[in-house]
């Protein structure tokens, strides 16, 4: 299947540089940038309990997906076959599919919710369009998009079913059950990691730090997602701002010191309480949102 899977990589890389750009544009829409963009923007923005939702959807499927690559460890095509083209950085181990499985759970999942049609459309095409690029540009095999398809259908479908009951319940809870439940469940998470998923230590860091923001913010802030759209854009500038600025200013401050994996969840927790607690505290203090 491998062999085969070279074969269809080295067909598609046949038109090369030709298609480098849209391939990149479409697989940054894959990238943990660009969902560190999206999901502040529905939570900060858009809607905030569809932010919510989303970002704990997302974030599970990341982690759910270190921990199949750990298991697995099926090497890249370009580490397979020398004859494959690396157009783009990718490390850890091929299947399933990063970028197919949250191509599915994310633009699936704000499409069931919107419940458009065109956007149903554009949903599909980013789910057939971003897996191919990672296959143009020679870091995934089609066996890994098939894994990657069948894993996020699979969790979309059951957190579509299960979590407006689950969310319910949680919401009825008091503040010490719900601190309690963010805290202890990606706990669990992250001791059943193997060693070397750092995808997974990232996920569950930000869960972590996020699910304790949302709690908290519930509780002490109640900010609005809603107002004027020049007050929206300014949360999203500031907020971002803060959010790549802790990203980058951590990974400078941390880089190099050991134990790696302790310092990766410590600076990613530090990102998720921005994003859930830190930004909406700022945001009404400064007058850019009114509490609810």
């Amino acid at each position: 299947m491998l062999d085969w899977g070279v074969e269809v990589i080295l067909w598609f890389q046949q038109v090369s540089p030709a298609l480098d750009l849209p391939s990149k544009v479409f697989t940054f829409m894959g990238s943990e940038v660009f969902f560190m963009l999206l999901m502040p923007l529905f939570y900060w923005c858009l809607n905030r309990e569809t932010g919510i939702r989303l970002t704990i959807l997302f974030l599970f499927s990341a982690y759910l997906n270190s921990l199949a690559k750990a298991l697995l460890g099926q090497p890249r095509p370009f580490q397979y076959d020398p004859r494959v083209q690396q157009l783009v950085r990718a490390g850890g181990g091929g299947l399933p599919s990063g970028h197919t499985q949250s191509a599915v759970v994310v633009w699936g999942y704000i499409a069931a919710c919107l419940r458009r049609t065109w956007f149903w459309v554009v949903a599909v095409m980013l789910m057939v369009f971003i897996p191919l690029s990672r296959i143009y540009l020679g870091v995934h095999f089609p066996t890994d998009l098939l894994g990657g398809y069948v894993l996020g259908t699979v969790l979309l479908l059951l957190y579509l079913s299960l979590e407006p009951r689950v969310g319910a319940w949680l919401t009825q809870k008091g503040l010490a059950l719900q601190l309690g439940m963010v805290l202890v469940v990606p706990g669990l998470l992250l001791l059943l990691l193997p060693t070397g998923a750092r995808h997974g230590i990232t996920a569950g860091a930000m869960m972590m730090g996020g699910g304790a923001g949302f709690v908290l913010e519930s509780h002490w802030v109640g900010f609005s997602s809603g107002g004027a759209y020049w007050r929206q854009v300014l949360r999203f500038l500031l907020g971002s701002a803060v959010l790549f600025s802790l990203w980058l200013g951590l990974r400078v401050a941390f880089s190099g010191l050991e134990p790696e994996p302790f310092y990766r969840f410590f600076r990613y927790t530090i990102l998720g309480l921005w994003v859930g607690l830190g930004a909406p505290w700022c945001f009404v203090k400064l007058r850019l949102a009114r509490a609810r």
